[in-house]
């Protein structure tokens, strides 16, 4: 399963993601797309987010099972601490 959360996104970017996933609330998306569709949702969200922020949940071989993507200004970074990922903001 993969879930994509938009914050703050431009405008029809949520509009493209419900060709491929359902938005069970605003700015919230799970489906289960192939890992080609999902790597150009990603490469597409990345490009274009603009000033909004968005995270990407897919699945993965680790031990928590999934691995997190983030993209736009101001956002939280995930980070490897000892084999789990951990979600870090830089301090200003």
């Amino acid at each position: 399963m993969t879930v994509i959360i938009l914050i703050a996104a431009p405008e029809g970017l949520r509009g493209h993601l419900t060709r491929w996933m359902v938005e069970v609330n605003a700015g919230v998306f799970v489906g289960t797309p192939s890992r080609r569709i999902r790597d150009r949702l990603w490469d597409l969200l990345a490009t274009r987010i603009g000033d909004g922020q968005a995270v990407l949940v897919e699945p993965a071989t680790n031990e928590q099972g999934w691995t997190v993507r983030t993209a736009g200004k101001d956002r939280w970074k995930p980070v490897d601490f000892d084999g789990l990922i951990l979600s870090a903001r830089l301090r200003r």
